[in-house]
């Protein structure tokens, strides 16, 4: 059910210019008891510890000798700054770490590389239902996951959680936007598939080329407006006993073992 598409594809490097930020190299996690556990975890590489100036006492002085421990840089900011770095006002507890996430990194040189079959979320902000999709896709065997940096919930210690930690290693791809990854993609010459509970076609039955995207959208909205354009073909799954649809996360887990499965058969 694939389409030829009317939309021109732009080249990848006009949708998604590396922009090789913080953001696409280190899984930040705050608040005092997730960076004590990233420290204590020695399969984790902690770049570094920002900690508050403001911070005293037992609970500073615990981060501390744990970072001394893994020889891993402390620097001081004021709170504020604190806040700004973890993007959470709220739960940082005047401390955060930048973890090494070693397969993190911007969409455009991964599409270099020709990664068979890719996940791009659009939408989705659930915290819980982003990290059990990592966790899933990564399970499964997928090349790469776009986790777009606006538009869909970040990679903090809920989504760290929710994944069991496999956040730090999953195959993580970065760009601005869903709708710029999916420009990227089509400009590398990616079909663009998207789930939908109308679709004829069914991720059983569709034929699905050797390299293929597949787009999450979230459970209210769907695919967002600016990524429709560039879907060349709608999948569904099907359901049984009158059930409408399924929770993203697990309809992410039947698509990718699907895709992964019949990918190696």
């Amino acid at each position: 059910m694939i389409d030829s598409g009317e939309t021109s594809p732009k080249r990848v490097e006009d949708t998604c210019a590396v922009d090789v930020s913080p953001k696409d190299k280190f899984v930040t996690v705050y608040g005092r008891k997730p960076v004590l556990e990233a420290l204590d975890d020695p399969r984790l590489e902690v770049d570094k510890v920002v900690l508050a100036d403001t911070a005293r006492g037992a609970a500073a002085r615990e981060i501390l000798d744990a970072a001394g421990r893994r020889g891993v840089a402390v620097q001081r900011a004021s709170a504020q700054r604190v806040k700004v770095l973890a993007g959470n006002g709220k739960q940082d507890q005047g401390v955060l770490a930048d973890v090494v996430a070693p397969r993190m990194r911007p969409l455009e040189p991964a599409l270099r590389d020709r990664p068979r079959h890719v996940l791009v979320l659009d939408g989705i902000t659930t915290p819980a239902n982003v990290g059990m999709i990592l966790r899933t896709a990564t399970a499964a065997g997928m090349d790469g996951i776009v986790v777009p940096r606006r538009g869909v919930a970040s990679i903090d210690p809920m989504v760290v959680k929710a994944s069991a930690g496999v956040a730090f290693r999953a195959p993580v791809l970065r760009c601005g936007t869903a709708a710029e990854a999916v420009a990227a993609l089509r400009g590398a010459g990616y079909p663009i598939f998207a789930l939908d509970a109308q679709a004829r076609s069914t991720v059983y039955s569709a034929e699905l080329p050797a390299r293929a995207a597949f787009v999450l959208g979230s459970e209210t909205a769907g695919i967002s407006d600016d990524v429709r354009p560039h879907v060349t073909g709608w999948l569904s799954i099907p359901m049984a006993a009158g059930v409408e649809s399924l929770n993203v996360a697990s309809a992410a887990a039947v698509l990718c073992f699907e895709v992964v499965r019949r990918r190696e058969s």
